[in-house]
């Protein structure tokens, strides 16, 4: 911010320089504590939620830790692929839906409309969001991340096609955005790894360890992000679960895990998903589960 010139009377360059020098010092030091207050608190000052230009910052949109505090780059040259569970209109299209299609060890729907809390909230809205928010935290580290979907299509992608972008991409990790729909009273996160299958067109063979050091890492950045307790329904409480009947996860050709972010059908689980501070802490952990498994 520059001084403001017109604080200072146009007549006083006609006044004694003694005069003159009295008003060029005041002019300074009010330059200097407008410059004070314009550029904002201290940088070593403790956070109270505002930039360093003491404009405010939405918890929302706080961000993640994960970045570089000298504005670095950590995940530069890595492509993550983000899967943001179903689809808004997956509802209006059942027919299609519900065709079946391969999952390399079977077959079964192309896809799902998900589950929806008691009051509405829809898991495909929750997901949409949560990709969002991730999204925004793994480019700000230079990641580039390649999406199945963003509500820009009638309905899907079928399990099958969303495993093929991700394998396209070539991602060095892949992440399933859900939230579950279980019954009142279970609660708490869970990540699903791939199980090892070599049957069909499913060879998860080379995938498994590596998801496995991706779930893992996840589960403890969602744990430290969020403060929720691992699922008290699954994975006997270590937050981790493998499975071998997931499309999305059987024909992968990449790391990948989905991650279940809380139980929609609990009142307690539902208060914190349809929280938008809570969703970006959701986010926040996902991405640094990501970026430790890539800078591993």
């Amino acid at each position: 911010m520059h001084d403001d010139d017109s604080l200072r009377p146009a007549s006083a360059r006609r006044r004694p320089l003694l005069v003159l020098a009295a008003l060029l010092a005041v002019s300074a030091a009010a330059g200097a504590l407008v410059w004070g207050v314009a550029r904002g608190p201290d940088p070593g000052a403790p956070a109270d939620g505002r930039g360093p230009d003491s404009t405010a910052v939405p918890p929302s949109r706080t961000p993640s830790p994960a970045v570089s505090p000298d504005g670095s780059k950590p995940l530069a040259g890595r492509t993550v692929l983000v899967d943001p569970g179903h689809n808004p209109g997956n509802f209006r299209h059942t027919a299609e839906i519900n065709r079946q299609v391969d999952a390399g060890t079977h077959r079964k729907e192309c896809d799902t409309t998900g589950t929806a809390t008691e009051a509405g909230y829809t898991e495909a809205a929750f997901t949409l969001d949560v990709a969002h928010r991730l999204r925004d935290l793994l480019t700000a580290q230079g990641a580039k991340v390649v999406f199945t979907h963003d509500a820009d299509r009638p309905f899907g992608p079928c399990v099958d096609e969303r495993a093929r972008i991700g394998n396209k991409a070539r991602a060095d990790a892949a992440i399933s955005v859900h939230a579950d729909g279980s019954g009142r009273g279970n609660r708490g996160y869970h990540v699903i790894l791939p199980a090892k299958v070599a049957e069909g067109s499913a060879d998860t063979s080379a995938i498994v360890a590596p998801s496995r050091a991706l779930g893992e890492r996840v589960a403890a950045g969602f744990r430290a992000a969020t403060g929720t307790a691992p699922s008290n329904y699954v994975g006997g409480g270590t937050g981790l679960d493998v499975r071998a009947d997931l499309g999305g996860l059987n024909l992968s050709t990449v790391p990948k895990v989905f991650v279940e972010c809380g139980n929609m059908r609990d009142p307690q689980d539902a208060a914190l998903l349809t929280d938008p501070a809570w969703r970006q802490k959701a986010a926040r952990g996902m991405a640094d589960g990501i970026r430790t498994y890539l800078l591993r």
